[in-house]
């Protein structure tokens, strides 16, 4: 089989879909947590705008990057591939340890500083999946180091997106609003 490293938007959603849900992850349980972190603000979301902006931020290839290394690393460090210290570092998922944090920072920043403001509250609460997650990397046979992580910070990019979304839907029933007219 040849190598690729071009993808189109599809088959990078494809297949970080499927690594999530081989890792035990589904699209739902995502939604489900950037519903909850948003509906404390917005009584006018839906499970409906969740799902589809989670599906929206995982076909995007920095996202698609950051899914696909963060789930090999976990893998690899539950088959004791890497090295001392490391291995263990990653495998106790080390409090001092923040690179998996970095990632995660990584893409809720693609929604700026609140969508970072999302992910540390994510982060430190731990809802739903998230906390699954974090529970089931503390197994010995498992390692969710990096993707506890990633996973809130796909919810928190999707809980931002939804706000930003419903903002806009808003801003157009202003009577004052005025659509764009562009000059091509």
């Amino acid at each position: 089989m040849e190598s690729r490293v071009y993808f189109s938007r599809e088959e990078m959603f494809r297949l970080n879909r499927e690594r999530l849900l081989e890792r035990g992850v589904t699209i739902r349980e995502i939604a489900e947590v950037a519903y909850n972190q948003q509906a404390k603000y917005n009584k006018n979301i839906t499970m409906t705008l969740c799902i589809e902006s989670v599906e929206k931020i995982l076909s995007y290839r920095d996202i698609f990057h950051i899914v696909q290394l963060s789930v090999e690393i976990d893998r690899l460090t539950e088959e004791n591939v890497f090295r001392s210290p490391i291995q263990e570092i990653m495998r106790t998922d080390f409090g001092m340890f923040g690179i998996d944090e970095i990632f995660g920072l990584s893409i809720a920043a693609n929604y700026g500083v609140i969508g970072q403001t999302n992910f540390g509250d994510i982060d430190v609460n731990k809802p739903g999946v998230v906390k699954r997650l974090n529970e089931e990397g503390k197994k010995e046979d498992k390692c969710h180091t990096f993707l506890d992580d990633v996973v809130g910070a796909i919810a928190a990019a999707a809980s931002t997106r939804v706000a930003q979304i419903i903002s806009e839907e808003e801003a157009k029933k202003d009577p004052r609003f005025t659509p764009l007219q562009l000059d091509l």
